[in-house]
């Protein structure tokens, strides 16, 4: 917004993961840029297994068609023809709509004020390049959707992504496995401890903000799955939540990293500890600490 303020000329990148699109914020940004309309490309790099069956090959070739140099110089040139016929200009817009609500999981997007391309492999250098290059030239918001594979090129973490998310000490890249502390860590104590006192207390919850396996919930979650809520990287909602089941006479545990608490402080301050609510923060993470 600022170049467009400055009018200068800037081609503008914005990187997200399909994980980051969890917490509210990055919808405020989409919801935000797509009314004010900026010169600038969001890459959605997202990294799932694979793309659903229901959309695959068709969605792949669909995406190389609607991000490509002909159906872009058509649909730019046709704007301003049909800009003149409203009429037609409406019944146009609807037919492009319904036609990729049916088949392009970006109708989202489009709604949002977006010009979305894909989804695309983006771990095809000379297909996302092209696709780059293309969309380079258009003007206004655009979402380029890449389905990319977590740990890609080192089987071992391709097949375990959990695990090798952060690898440990002692870890060389031509062993086959992640090393284990031998002794308990710290969140080893407090996922045992957990447990215990869930099968003591069945008011007992657990929560976190998609840190499940970092924050020892692991053996929670399998215990007592109706018990355990992972909200996504949605660290406000994380805590509003839990204030809202204290209300209730719940006791909610958020196991959460002592730098992601930061982005709830406010629902920390304002909606749990001024209303004196009785929520449980075990906080990993937290300074200097033996492993």
């Amino acid at each position: 917004m600022a170049s467009k303020l400055d009018q200068i000329d800037r081609k503008i990148i914005a990187v997200i993961g399909d994980g980051g699109l969890t917490g509210g914020q990055a919808f405020e940004a989409l919801n935000h840029g797509g009314a004010i309309d900026p010169n600038m490309l969001v890459i959605l790099n997202d990294n799932e297994m694979s793309i659903s069956e229901n959309v695959g090959a068709l969605s792949h070739y669909l995406g190389r068609i609607l991000s490509g140099k002909t159906y872009s110089a058509l649909r730019e040139s046709g704007k301003k023809i049909l800009s003149k016929m409203p009429p037609i200009s409406r019944l146009a817009k609807k037919t492009e709509t319904h036609l990729k609500n049916m088949i392009v999981p970006g109708a989202l997007f489009e709604e949002l004020g977006f010009n979305y391309s894909g989804p695309i492999d983006g771990h095809d250098l000379p297909a996302l390049l092209s696709t780059l290059k293309t969309l380079k030239t258009l003007k206004g918001a655009k979402l380029l959707h890449i389905i990319t594979t977590k740990g890609k090129g080192y089987a071992p973490a391709e097949a375990a992504q959990i695990d090798y998310h952060a690898v440990k000490p002692g870890f060389h890249s031509k062993s086959s496995s992640n090393p284990s502390p031998a002794k308990p860590t710290y969140t080893d104590v407090f996922s045992d401890w957990l447990c215990d006192m869930a099968t003591l207390d069945s008011q007992l919850i657990g929560i976190t903000p998609a840190m499940r396996e970092g924050s020892g919930l692991v053996n929670f979650a399998k215990q007592f799955p109706e018990r355990y809520f992972d909200v996504g990287i949605a660290e406000q909602h994380a805590l509003t939540f839990a204030a809202g089941l204290a209300c209730e006479n719940k006791k909610p545990v958020v196991a959460i990293y002592s730098t992601f608490l930061q982005r709830g402080y406010d629902q920390l301050i304002h909606d749990i500890a001024l209303q004196n609510l009785d929520v449980t923060f075990a906080i990993d993470r937290a300074g200097l600490v033996g492993s």
